[in-house]
C-alpha cells in the first residue's frame, strides 16, 4: 500500500507564518502602547493627588490649631515643600519645619503659578500660606501631562478644599475692599 501525500495539504507555508507573526506583534505594539498611556495617566493622577494631599494637610493642620504653615513651590526646579512656619522669618526655611519635600513627578511638569492678585511665576518660587482663618492667598498651579494636556490646581482663599480641574482656567478676582465714607 502506497500513500501518496500532497506537499501543500499539510502545514502552513513560510508566508501565512511570517504575516500571522506580524498580525501578533501589530496588536501585541498597539496593546503595549494603550498600557503604557493608561500608566503614565495613573502615575501623573498619582504625582497630582500627593501634590494636593499637601495642600488639604496643611489647610487641614492651620484649621485645627494656631499654627501657620507654608506650601513653597519651586517652579524651576519642579519641587515641592510643605512646612510648618515656626520661626518669625518667613524667608528662612529651617530644616526642623520641612513635613515634606518632593518633586512634582516624572510624568508631569509645573508650568507656572498664578496668584489672584495677578501676580505670577514660571521660574522662581511661589508660596501658599494657610492659617487659622484659611488662605492667605488664593491661586492657581498650572501642570501639563506627557501629551502636553493643561491641568489646574485651584487654591480659594475662602475655602480649604483645594480643587483639580481639567485645563488653565480662570481665576475669580478678589473683590476690592469698599471704601469708608468720610
Amino acid at each position: 500500500m502506497n500513500i501518496v501525500r500532497d506537499k501543500n495539504s499539510g502545514g502552513f507555508t513560510l508566508t501565512e507564518v511570517m504575516v500571522v507573526i506580524v498580525l501578533m506583534s501589530l496588536i501585541v505594539a498597539l496593546v503595549q502602547n494603550n498600557f503604557f498611556g493608561v500608566m503614565q495617566r495613573n502615575v501623573f493622577i498619582a504625582d497630582v493627588q500627593d501634590f494636593i494631599a499637601s495642600f488639604q494637610m496643611a489647610a487641614t493642620a492651620a484649621a485645627q490649631s494656631d499654627r501657620k504653615y507654608e506650601i513653597i513651590i519651586d517652579v524651576a526646579e519642579q519641587t515641592y515643600t510643605l512646612r510648618e512656619i515656626t520661626s518669625p522669618q518667613l524667608d528662612e526655611v529651617l530644616e526642623e519645619e520641612i513635613i515634606i519635600h518632593e518633586n512634582i513627578g516624572e510624568y508631569c511638569r509645573l508650568l507656572y503659578v498664578e496668584f489672584d492678585d495677578k501676580d505670577y511665576t514660571r521660574d522662581g518660587s511661589a508660596k501658599f500660606r494657610a492659617g487659622r482663618a484659611g488662605w492667605q492667598y488664593g491661586g492657581k498651579i498650572v501642570l501639563i501631562d506627557q501629551e502636553q494636556n493643561k491641568y489646574s490646581i485651584v487654591i480659594n482663599r475662602l475655602k480649604t478644599k483645594v480643587e483639580f480641574v481639567y485645563g488653565d482656567v480662570e481665576l475669580l478676582e478678589p473683590k476690592p475692599k469698599e471704601e469708608a465714607p468720610i
